[in-house]
């Protein structure tokens, strides 16, 4: 492959105006990422990467979904083939994907972090794959020589609440690495009634960590609530909770506690006892977030684990989830409205999976907003399949249009991977893009200064306030 470099300084940015905001103001920026899945035990042993395969394949579902619809034999994906093996496949597959964001990001994560500014494809894989894993082997390139590379001045990880937090605690602990990694809270299991057999397992190690004899409803929220305050303790200040629905079944408490009651006794609950249960807890886990103080996310939409066969052999994260279409807006309402009547309603961020929910959501947080905060009730970063190219500039839109991108929380990864910060280099081009065009047509002013604010406070600020600082 041979020609001018694709990721020039320019990349993405169609107008002057654009590349005025993007290099003026955005591209500088130190990065605040509160939504990763970023493993803490690899930043507290400042882990070095063996080979490309391993910090470039090893847990990306994006890429194994990609190199699936290529032909490639699960073997070259998650199987015991050679890491040079499992590189090869991948780059066989990075040309079939031009205009994808997975060959935009591959190429801003060999430019950025590797300083290599060729197309990966089969002629130029081994060449790559050696120059790569050569500055794999050097310092700078170690977990934390990556995010300091890549100008990062906040991190939050995706915790359980039964984590000893011990990573964390190493982490702040290392006067030699002044980047916060802070812990974000994940209930996520304490919802899972519809499988007694492991939802007893889970409470059970729940109970050992907050030293509650968790019998009832009572006490399984009091365990809770001691690990909530142990997170707390340890600078936790986000909570995100992962729901296909919303659940907003009623239920009163006698209720909540006979369902607890037959679930922890190990006995299946109906469809219906298992929405009225999680409909229960998810308010009183609102409730608590409030009570901290803290800002709540929640990861709505996701269809898990469709595909029965490969989720038996590989479990779960494996690139077998899909896009759901449940109805979203009277459920997340009644949420909303539940914790809003007594007062109880934390900041909060909503993430939709499918893009018929972006107006849906806009819109309804519209109707929650309270003083003092600007933007309490947000609608977040395009996630998961949404947060490529199209969706990013839909999503800009739609803030535009329904509520106020000004006040917008910027950008996150949502990823494992160390390579992934790149990604808010990519909403950064693709908003000062957006906004130069819309500087052009006439649809903003034409004030590089006014609207460049806008990009800073986006990019950074808002998030710097929002997340930043609730986590002091």
């Amino acid at each position: 492959m041979t020609g001018a470099a694709f990721i020039t300084e320019d990349f993405l940015l169609e107008s002057e105006r654009a590349r005025r905001l993007y290099h003026g103001f955005a591209r500088d920026l130190p990065i605040i990422d509160y939504h990763t899945h970023l493993p803490p035990e690899q930043i507290a042993a400042d882990h070095r990467f063996g080979d490309m395969a391993e910090i470039w394949l090893a847990e990306d579902h994006y890429k194994w979904r990609a190199m699936r619809a290529n032909g490639v034999g699960e073997h070259l994906i998650t199987g015991d083939a050679s890491p040079w093996e499992r590189f090869e496949a991948w780059a066989a597959t990075v040309p079939r994907l031009l205009g994808n964001s997975l060959h935009h990001w591959a190429h801003l994560e060999l430019a950025r972090i590797f300083g290599i500014d060729r197309l990966l494809g089969p002629d130029t894989a081994r060449e790559i794959w050696e120059e790569c894993n050569a500055r794999l082997a050097r310092p700078e390139l170690s977990c934390r020589g990556i995010m300091r590379r890549m100008g990062l001045a906040l991190v939050c990880t995706t915790d359980d609440p039964v984590d000893t937090l011990e990573h964390h605690q190493a982490i702040a602990a290392d006067t030699s690495f002044d980047i916060p990694v802070l812990p974000t809270w994940r209930p996520d299991r304490a919802m899972a009634v519809e499988n007694p057999e492991a939802f007893n397992a889970w409470v059970d190690r729940l109970a050992e960590a907050a030293d509650v004899d968790i019998r009832d409803f009572d006490s399984l929220l009091e365990a809770l609530r001691r690990r909530q305050a142990f997170f707390h303790d340890h600078g936790c200040r986000l909570a995100d909770h992962g729901l296909e629905t919303i659940p907003a079944e009623e239920c009163t408490g006698a209720d909540v506690r006979e369902i607890f009651i037959r679930a922890r006794g190990g006995h299946a609950l109906t469809h219906e006892q298992i929405r009225r249960f999680q409909s229960a807890l998810i308010v009183e886990l609102g409730i608590m977030n409030h009570e901290r103080g803290w800002t709540q996310q929640l990861h709505i939409g996701p269809l898990r684990n469709v595909r029965t066969r490969m989720h038996r052999a590989l479990g779960p994260d494996t690139g077998f989830d899909a896009m759901g279409d449940a109805e979203v807006a009277r459920p997340l309402a009644r949420f909303l409205d539940r914790l809003d009547r007594s007062g109880q309603l934390a900041r909060t961020i909503l993430y939709h999976h499918n893009p018929k929910d972006s107006e849906v959501m806009l819109v309804l947080a519209g109707c929650f907003q309270e003083e003092p905060h600007a933007g309490k009730i947000q609608v977040g970063p395009p996630w998961w399949f949404l947060d490529q190219r199209s969706g990013i500039e839909r999503q800009i839109e739609n803030l535009t249009q329904l509520s106020l991108l000004s006040r917008f929380v910027g950008m996150v990864t949502d990823s494992r991977s160390f390579l992934s910060f790149t990604r808010h280099e990519y909403f950064r081009r693709i908003l000062c893009n957006s906004l130069g065009r819309d500087m052009a047509r006439g649809l903003i002013p034409d004030d590089i200064e006014m609207v460049g604010g806008m990009v800073r406070d986006v990019c950074h600020g808002n998030a710097a306030v929002s997340v930043f600082q609730a986590t002091g």
